[in-house]
């Protein structure tokens, strides 16, 4: 190990609370109130926002343990935007918190990549859906005013995390790709990064088919649908898989040896976690009860889901070693 992964100096007591957290903090809190106000309002039985016919008002019952689920996620913003800023946060495991920070990126940042784009699209006039299609099931401004609020969410949440790891564990991205261990467990990774890409390979054509507009696999409704946004949406669902086995890859075989450390360990963490975050939550979503077939989920569009998760999943425990021995071995230098 170089002397450039040595560990950054501990930690003070407290974390110093600069002009620059407080914004941070401030915004990811408040931009927290409107999703948050919304999801009350309809759990309460309002219907702001959601237009009469729309497929949200069949399932009540299912529409509100969502809608409970989304508040919960949504409040664990404002919990981690107090981790990252206050003394106590410190003290918190790194287990504990980089769990729901992976979460909370795999969730954020394909919102923050699509929801632009999908604007750029719109503005080119390339927004239409395509065929007939269904009512909308929520009204237009309902996803300018959630979306900004996740993008704001994204950007404070994230500038805040960053500021926070480089204090903490700023010492575990530093260095080159040939620096990073290897051990015993080197031929198993290789397997597991192998597999991701093996199982990445159907949900991966397939979002790719379907952003280039072909419709096999789809459900009726969802074909009936498509539009710009579906189409901006599958393709962003294809870059973060593209992401995901890259740097699972890059980090299994130390390819790219000259490249810093926090590329391939960037790729795996962001991009495991939105493919395992999404799929895991579009999973969920297809176990809701849906009255009309035409819109229930394809045998394919559910593997699809599962493949994502999985892909997520297994790129994410390369990544887990690597932080955790490069910390282990910096420990032991010190010690």
């Amino acid at each position: 190990m170089t002397q450039s992964l040595a560990p950054a100096a501990a930690p003070g007591p407290a974390v110093r609370l600069s002009g620059p957290r407080r914004i941070l903090r401030a915004v990811a809190v408040l931009s927290c109130v409107p999703y948050l106000g919304l999801k009350a309002a309809w759990i309460a039985g309002s219907q702001v926002g959601i237009p009469e016919g729309s497929g949200l008002l069949d399932d009540r019952v299912g529409m509100a343990v969502i809608n409970g689920l989304s508040v919960l996620l949504d409040s664990a913003v404002i919990v981690l935007a107090l981790v990252l800023t206050r003394p106590w946060g410190l003290r918190v495991p790194a287990w504990l918190l980089a769990f729901p920070v992976w979460v909370a990126t795999g969730l954020l940042a394909p919102i923050m990549a699509g929801f632009p784009a999908q604007l750029a699209v719109r503005a080119f006039g390339g927004g239409s859906v395509s065929g007939q299609g269904h009512e909308p099931f929520l009204h237009e401004w309902v996803f300018t005013v959630v979306y900004t609020g996740f993008i704001l969410q994204g950007l404070a949440l994230g500038g805040l995390f960053v500021l926070y790891a480089r204090d903490r564990w700023g010492y575990l991205w530093r260095g080159r790709v040939w620096e990073l261990p290897v051990g015993v467990v080197g031929p198993a990774h290789r397997a597991l990064a192998v597999v991701a890409a093996v199982l990445a390979l159907l949900p991966l054509t397939l979002h790719v088919l379907w952003a280039c507009g072909v419709t096999a696999g789809l459900s009726e409704g969802r074909a009936a649908d498509r539009g710009g946004d579906f189409h901006v949406l599958e393709a962003v669902h294809a870059v973060f898989l593209v992401a995901a086995v890259v740097g699972g890859l890059l980090l299994a075989f130390r390819r790219g040896r000259a490249l810093p450390a926090a590329v391939p360990l960037g790729l795996a963490w962001v991009g495991s976690g939105a493919v395992a975050c999404w799929g895991g939550w579009l999973t969920l979503a297809s176990l809701g009860g849906v009255e009309d077939i035409a819109d229930r989920p394809t045998p394919l569009m559910n593997l699809a889901y599962a493949g994502q998760m999985l892909v997520g999943f297994l790129v994410a425990a390369i990544g887990v070693y690597y932080f955790a021995e490069r910390s282990a071995r910096a420990a032991r230098r010190t010690a």
